[in-house]
């Protein structure tokens, strides 16, 4: 009777261990004023935000917005907190990347494939400079007692899609504390800064 039971517990071991593993994903309040956090105070009413509910893949909308933010919540899969907001006109260029993950597409590929499609013109880019901001630090960043990061750092990016060194005047180099240009002379470039915190 005994080898039964021993067999019959171990038939659940591996089901045991997923529900372990899976994340805990905070109340959508809690989401939405985490993600929002990023944005200067002025926007953060009015901005989408996606975020995540327990038992569906992905990034779901959890607040629809009439302002000119998407707010990114932080993935409760992921050994760190990062939220992310972006301006509308990078939304194609954003929902793309999303859609290609989803589908399996990995690493640079991603970038391979929208860049392929920026330049046949089957998807939009910004033609002016779009704002993106981000907050990251460590798992437990996020006080949902005060609504506040106070263990996050924060990063902030301009988009100019095609942007040079020679357009710009902006170095290609990362340097603490200064702008520089990432990903020049592609639909991805963008001034990179990141304050002292």
């Amino acid at each position: 009777m005994m080898p039964r039971l021993v067999v019959a517990g171990l038939a659940f071991l591996p089901v045991l261990a997923q529900a372990q593993a899976a994340p805990v994903v905070p109340p959508s309040a809690q989401q939405i004023a985490a993600a929002v956090l990023s944005l200067p105070p002025e926007f953060r009413a009015d901005a989408r935000v996606l975020g995540y509910r327990a038992g569906t893949p992905g990034l779901v909308p959890l607040r629809e917005g009439k302002g000119e933010f998407t707010c990114l919540a932080s993935d409760p899969a992921a050994k760190e907190f990062h939220v992310a907001c972006y301006h509308k006109s990078l939304e194609p260029f954003m929902a793309r990347g999303r859609a290609l993950r989803a589908s399996g597409v990995k690493g640079d590929q991603v970038d391979t494939v929208r860049f392929a499609e920026v330049r046949a013109k089957k998807l939009a880019v910004p033609t002016h400079p779009a704002s993106l901001y981000q907050l990251f630090g460590p798992p437990d960043a996020f006080d949902a007692a005060t609504g506040t990061a106070p263990k996050a750092q924060a990063l902030y990016i301009v988009y100019m899609p095609n942007a040079t060194v020679a357009s710009t005047g902006l170095s290609a180099k990362p340097a603490e504390g200064t702008m520089w240009l990432m990903f020049p002379g592609t639909p991805k470039a963008h001034i990179m800064f990141q304050p002292r915190m």
